[in-house]
Order: structure tokens, then C-alpha cells, then sequence
């Protein structure tokens, strides 16, 4: 017998639908749900159902094969229509499965079901967490209550994840919004920056226009990103690094080597402002006369998980005439920000000069890759 349709199965449905959960690969937290219940239960096969409109989908599957089946097979549609526990001591002596197939046929069909509906914080029964056996038999009270708690558990963990994936939904369109905001910013910056006539002016602008674009980039790697706040650093500093090749001299190219490691996106953007003033300041300064030249960004993450940054380029070094300091007071502004930024994260800033370049090392303290709440706006500094 097929249970008859809920009298809110339109908003039940929509409700279902906003878990986002149907036809969802396997997770532990509910397969082992599933299989305490089933041992706690003593049955042979426990599962964790959601009710769709045409169909009935196992989540969890605990000793039983079949990934769904349709609602004439069902037994879970019928305790969706209550409250409390749905226990059927025999199948065959219910009219309401008396008729289904899967008591009446197969190797071992099933005669026992006990189903606790797993209703939203709406109001709206999703489906059941429920346990069958091949023989009639009667839960305990123990049994029972433990069906019912599990069953409240499981809400509980779909709750959560549908918490967290309208999260990842709202993130995800901030970033993507704040991306296409920067990028229009960056935009103006630069069309300000050709109308310039002091150069002073334009170098600011170009300060500027670099955070700015770094920035845009890290937005849009949250974009990409599923790991909530922890970017890749490969890929991120990798794009920073293609960025930064559009507006180098020609005579000038950047090499990075960056190893796999993931920090959070406040170090990201640390690191990515640090690189990006260090290629500026070379640019302008090492490579004298239009002569050739390299700045190369490495990057390794130590066993103990902290950061190296090193920065180098193969110019004039300590014979430069212009070198960051108060001499270029944009230079030395980059300067005091990159000071200021690897103090802010923990890490120790060296640079020095030599005759063969100019070399630039950040070392963050261990541990540096842990992952943490996204508290900061993201900022440059």
C-alpha cells in the first residue's frame, strides 16, 4: 500500500530540497550512524531515508544494497506522516505493507521495520532513520529511544551541513562581488595612472594599482576555493607573479618557484604584497640603463610547517643610487609596509644588499598553515 501524499509535501519538498543533501556521495558521520543503529538495534540493516517526491533516497546504508527505491516500496513514506517512531512488528500483518515487495519477494524479505521520522527545525518530515529485519520482532524501550535520539542527531548534522553550505554559497558571492569591485577599481587606477603627468604621481598610482590588483586575485582564489579561508599559495603567488610580468620592464622577467603549501588568507595577502614590492622596487632600481635582469621569488614551507619567502634579483645592488630608502618616499613607503606586514604575521624580514642583487628572506613562525576563522578584512597591510 502506498502512503498517501503529506498535505504540505510542496513546502516538504522545498524544504528537502534546501538541505542540498540528495544523491550526495557517502560521509562518515552518517554512515556510522547507520551502523550504530543497526548493532544497537540487533537488525540486520539500518538506513538513514529522505523522502523525495517520486522516490525514497538511502543517505545511509547499513546491510542493504540498493542505493533508493521508488515510493511504492516505501515503507519510510508512511512514517513521514507522524511524529513519533513508525514500528511495524510484522509486514505481512499491516495493510499498510502487507503489499509492498520488498516484504513479500526476494531472498529474505523484510518483516520487521521501525522507522523515527527526521523531522526539520520547520516543522517538515525529510524521511527516517530506520532499521528492518527478516523476522517480526519488537524493539525494546531502550531501543526505541535510542532510534528516536539518533534520529534527532541526524537532523542536527543536516542542519550543520546545510549551515555551512549556505556559508560557503554567501562567501562565495562576496568574494566574487568584492573581485569584480576591485577589478573596476584597478581599472580607474590605471586610466588616472596614463593621464598622469608628474611621475611621482605615477609611481603612487602604481603602488596602489599593485595592492589593489593582488588583492582582487586573492578574492577571486576564494572564489575557487572549497577550503573556506586557506588558500594555495602555488596557485595564488603563481597569478600574482603573471600579474606582475605585464607591467615589468621588457628588459626585466620574473621566475617563481613556489612550493604547495596553504595559508590563510590574511598571510596570503601578507606574502603577496611583499612579492609584488619587491619586483616593483627592482624594476625601478637594479636594472640601470635598460640592462638585463632577473627577480626570482622561491618558496618552500619547512617540516614544521612554517613559511620561507625569499625574494632576489640579479641586478646592481648596493651600487644603486636609488635603493628603498627616503630618497623615493613611495619606495620607502612600500618599505616600511612590508615591514609592518611581516610583523603583523609573526614572521622575521631580512634584506640585504650585495654586489650581485638585492636579497629579501621571510621566515613565518611554525605552524603557520593552520586554518582559522575569516575575522580580518583583507586588506594590503
Amino acid at each position: 500500500m502506498r502512503a498517501p501524499t503529506p498535505d504540505d509535501q510542496a513546502e516538504r519538498l522545498e524544504e528537502l530540497e534546501s538541505y542540498g543533501i540528495l544523491d550526495t556521495a557517502p560521509e562518515d558521520s552518517f554512515d556510522e550512524v547507520a551502523e550504530l543503529v543497526k548493532q544497537f538495534c540487533d537488525v540486520p540493516v539500518a538506513l538513514i531515508s529522505l523522502v523525495d517526491s517520486d522516490r525514497q533516497w538511502f543517505k545511509a546504508r547499513a546491510g542493504f544494497a540498493m542505493p533508493e527505491t521508488p515510493l511504492d516500496m516505501s515503507i519510510c513514506s508512511h512514517t513521514i506522516l507522524q511524529e513519533e517512531v513508525l514500528e511495524i512488528p510484522d509486514t505481512l500483518a499491516d495493510p499498510r505493507t502487507a503489499d509492498n515487495p520488498i516484504c513479500k519477494t526476494g531472498a529474505e524479505p523484510v518483516r520487521f521495520y521501525a522507522g523515527a521520522p527526521l523531522i526539520s527545525r520547520s516543522g517538515y518530515a525529510l524521511g527516517s532513520l530506520c532499521v528492518l529485519d527478516v523476522k517480526p520482532r519488537i524493539l525494546t524501550d531502550a531501543q526505541r529511544s535510542a532510534l528516536e535520539t539518533m534520529a534527532r542527531q541526524v537532523m542536527r548534522q543536516l542542519d550543520l551541513r546545510r549551515a555551512l553550505r549556505n556559508e560557503a554559497i554567501l562567501r562565495n558571492e562576496i568574494d566574487h562581488r568584492v573581485k569584480n569591485s576591485l577589478q573596476t577599481v584597478a581599472s580607474f587606477i590605471r586610466l588616472y595612472t596614463a593621464r598622469a603627468r608628474n611621475e611621482e604621481t605615477k609611481e603612487a598610482l602604481n603602488a596602489i594599482s599593485r595592492r589593489v590588483t593582488a588583492i582582487a586575485q586573492l578574492h577571486n582564489e576564494l572564489y575557487r576555493t572549497s577550503e573556506f579561508d586557506m588558500i594555495r599559495l602555488d596557485t595564488y603567488l603563481g597569478r600574482v607573479c603573471d600579474l606582475l610580468r605585464g607591467p615589468m620592464s621588457k628588459n626585466v622577467s620574473i621566475r617563481a618557484s613556489i612550493a604547495p603549501a596553504r595559508v590563510d588568507s590574511r598571510k596570503a595577502a601578507t606574502l603577496a604584497m611583499i612579492v609584488s614590492e619587491f619586483a616593483a622596487n627592482a624594476t625601478k632600481h637594479a636594472f640601470p640603463d635598460n640592462r638585463r635582469g632577473t627577480v626570482e621569488i622561491t618558496l618552500t614551507q619547512e617540516e614544521d610547517e612554517a613559511i620561507r619567502l625569499i625574494c632576489a634579483d640579479d641586478g646592481i645592488g648596493d651600487q644603486a643610487t636609488h635603493l628603498p630608502t627616503a630618497d623615493s618616499e613611495i619606495t620607502s613607503i612600500g618599505m616600511r609596509l612590508m615591514e609592518s606586514a611581516a610583523e603583523q604575521i609573526g614572521g622575521e624580514l631580512s634584506l640585504v644588499a650585495g654586489a650581485d642583487g638585492y636579497r629579501l628572506e621571510l621566515v613565518t613562525p611554525p605552524n603557520v598553515a593552520e586554518a582559522g576563522p575569516r575575522e580580518v578584512l583583507f586588506s594590503a597591510e
